[in-house]
């Protein structure tokens, strides 16, 4: 084979890969979005080439209207084959998106795929409520949740106590171990959304003493692939000024 056509087929073999997110408020960045922030991430944790394209949604073009007809973003377009369920989406492109070229994602637990499935919807339950008779109740069971997590971060996996058999608290940094996963990718974006929205409408932190957790999100936020994925606090306030309750006194 003569050198261009050998580069000719390298071109080929590097997919044609574009992701739509959902648009900012003033349609000039990545909008609030969980599950936008998580393909985003997936794509550049697996060092792959791709387009990020964000959609107004309030005028979203003819181009989106033909792409993926009365759906939202996340769409993905890879090689003209068009995608629009988020975890079907995921599992495409670990399967397509494979090593030796690409980086694994999946995890070696299946907890660590579902330790935080709960918090979000707690979260949900507990920010939207108005009345201030039933807060400490949802509070208490929000932060339950948060509590169950960190005991996740602190117990040492089963990887990590075969390298240190008297290990009695886990250091490791992430959820699965020592690297970023598809876990982390659907459970960070929606922490950070926690973070901001509690500080704003109830005035909470997450819990200084959850340590795990703590140092859970001071290592993702050191992370370019999570932290340039994020949107601005101010776009997840927006998003959230319509259904978030401040607390009135009776």
């Amino acid at each position: 084979m003569q050198r261009g056509q050998m580069e000719l087929k390298r071109e080929a073999d590097v997919p044609k890969i574009e992701l739509f997110v959902k648009a900012s408020s003033d349609a000039e960045s990545v909008g609030n979005c969980p599950f936008c922030q998580r393909l985003f991430m997936i794509l550049w944790l697996k060092g792959a080439k791709f387009k990020l394209t964000t959609v107004d949604m309030k005028r979203a073009p003819d181009v989106l209207k033909d792409l993926a007809p009365g759906s939202q973003p996340p769409f993905l377009l890879f090689n003209d084959e068009v995608k629009t369920d988020t975890n079907k989406i995921e599992e495409f492109l670990e399967e397509k998106l494979a090593p030796p070229k690409y980086t694994k994602l999946g995890c070696r637990y299946k907890e660590s795929t579902c330790i935080g499935e709960d918090i979000f919807r707690k979260f949900s339950a507990y920010i939207k409520n108005a009345n201030p008779g039933l807060n400490n109740m949802l509070e208490k069971k929000f932060l339950s949740t948060l509590v169950k997590l960190n005991m996740y971060f602190e117990t040492p996996l089963p990887h990590e106590m075969d390298r240190n058999p008297n290990l009695t608290e886990s250091r490791r940094p992430y959820l699965d171990g020592d690297t970023l996963t598809l876990a982390d990718c659907n459970l960070l974006p929606k922490l950070n959304i926690i973070k901001v929205v509690c500080k704003e409408y109830r005035n909470l932190n997450i819990p200084a003493e959850l340590k795990g957790l703590k140092r859970y999100l001071d290592n993702a936020y050191s992370k370019d692939e999570f932290r340039f994925s994020c949107p601005k606090d101010g776009e997840i306030l927006t998003a959230y000024e319509s259904v978030a309750k401040y607390l009135k006194p009776k």
